[in-house]
């Protein structure tokens, strides 16, 4: 158990304490619509319950695999609640501590350091409570799962020794649709704080990912692999660039291509694989992953010449120094020169070495109207150095002076961010996640802009 900071002081008059927090709870009730009294019950979502018969909408937030032990985390606050309210609800604080045995969290150590029992006490408790939804819930309403779960390959291989995607979200995809369920759509939803511990100087995910699920047709055809990957490469580019254009943020777009994807996988009663065995949700999801990747290196083709030999050079030494040899190879496949890069202002070339110019080795007093040759990769480059350094109404003045090639800078901050996520290089990836997540306000601003005739509105 890692511990966070200590508690501040509750008459602090800040964030977290008493005066704050009861403030934000009256200014909710203050405007909720509310006329009837909500009733809460403590129940085990895996076995039925005859007071939820009548259930007409059901909205969940399940439990994320191995990530938090709940029970063992509200320990801290339960024997306190105990003391003052134990008497008040004696169903509730019935035990010494927090009920663990029936959290359904994959906890090696509550099976005595067993994984594989923990996976399948997960997978049997989870898929258990789908079916319980399934059961309770009214088919006219759809059945909603809020997620935010990094989806991710692991080092892990499976029998057929592939890398195995993210347990969280196979296991959570399988539930649902061994229980009936298939994804309709996928709406990212910005509900996770940026200051918040678990984001300090990581690719912390910063969107829940909301699953809209509905009963699948009891007359669902069965699909081969081959039909299934045909239909995922004509309808996922669309769906992904649906995702770009709301500006989700780079570090959510892998899990919100999940929704698409899967959306067509569980329409079907099963995908089968050429020897008629069906296609796993993990091949499914690794199936999603390679087209999510080469829909954005296809994106590379709608980038200048400068810009595709800038991103083949910082694939594989950001902004290190490389040999002026590899250099000068890699230029002539790009159809540009060493020297046109240097010229555009983006690369540093001597000694026998080149180099990516640092966003703050850009000069401070750049002006895309009197640069004869822009890349969009020097564009991208000093909108980020220029929201960081100068702030959103600097940056915005920027994005206003760039015109119709400032689109281009946000489909280059999605395709670096891939990059720098996969070599793993965090603070590098947060620059080109902040700049999308920054992208309406900053387009919001640029349009209060007088243009060159005094008037507002750019058409940015």
């Amino acid at each position: 158990m890692l511990w966070d900071f200590a508690e501040n002081n509750i008459f602090a008059n800040a964030a977290g304490d008493f005066v704050v927090s009861l403030g934000s709870l009256l200014k909710v009730l203050g405007k909720s619509s509310g006329s009837r009294l909500g009733k809460v019950l403590q129940h085990n979502a895996t076995t039925p319950n005859s007071k939820e018969t009548n259930a007409n909408l059901i909205s969940t937030d399940p439990p994320y695999y191995d990530n938090i032990s709940y029970a063992d985390l509200s320990d801290f606050f339960y024997v306190w609640l105990r003391r003052s309210m134990g008497s008040l609800y004696s169903e509730v604080f019935g035990t010494l501590l927090s009920p663990k045995s029936q959290e359904l969290v994959a906890n090696p150590y509550r099976f005595g350091g067993n994984k594989q029992k923990a996976r399948e006490f997960f997978e049997k408790g989870l898929g258990e409570a789908f079916q319980q939804m399934y059961e309770a819930s009214n088919h006219k309403y759809p059945l909603t799962v809020y997620y935010a779960f990094k989806q991710s390959e692991t080092d892990q291989k499976g029998k057929d020794d592939e890398s195995i995607a993210s347990t969280g979200w196979e296991t959570m995809l399988e539930g649902l649709i061994k229980a009936n369920f298939s994804i309709n759509g996928t709406w990212p939803m910005r509900s996770e704080l940026s200051n918040r511990m678990v984001a300090s100087g990581s690719n912390a995910l910063a969107s829940s990912i909301v699953l809209v699920c509905r009963p699948r047709a009891a007359d669902a055809p069965q699909i081969t692999r081959r039909q299934f990957l045909s239909e995922l490469k004509q309808k996922l580019p669309e769906a992904l660039r649906t995702l770009q254009q709301g500006n989700i943020a780079p570090v959510d777009l892998a899990q919100a291509s999940i929704g698409p994807g899967m959306a067509i996988y569980s329409q079907y009663a099963a995908v089968l694989e050429n020897d008629g065995s069906p296609l796993r949700v993990r091949a499914a999801l690794q199936l999603i992953n390679q087209l999510l990747d080469e829909f954005l290196a296809e994106q590379e083709g709608e980038f200048d010449g400068d810009t595709r030999w800038a991103l083949t050079w910082f694939e594989q030494y950001q902004f290190t120094a490389g040999p002026y040899g590899e250099a000068e190879t890699l230029s002539k496949a790009r159809n540009v020169s060493v020297q046109g890069l240097v010229e555009s202002g983006i690369l540093e070339a001597k000694s026998g070495k080149v180099r990516l110019l640092k966003r703050d080795e850009l000069p401070a007093n750049w002006n895309p109207a009197q640069d004869d040759r822009t890349p969009d990769w020097e564009a991208t480059q000093h909108l980020i150095h220029c929201l960081d350094k100068r702030g959103e109404p600097a940056a915005a003045t920027l994005l206003a002076a760039l015109g119709d090639r400032s689109e281009r800078a946000r489909d280059l901050a999605y395709r670096l961010y891939s990059l720098c996520d996969k070599k793993g290089w965090t603070q590098e990836a947060i620059a080109y996640n902040s700049l999308v997540i920054a992208w309406p306000e900053l387009q919001r601003l640029a349009r209060s802009l007088p243009d060159s005739d005094g008037q507002l509105g750019l058409g940015i």
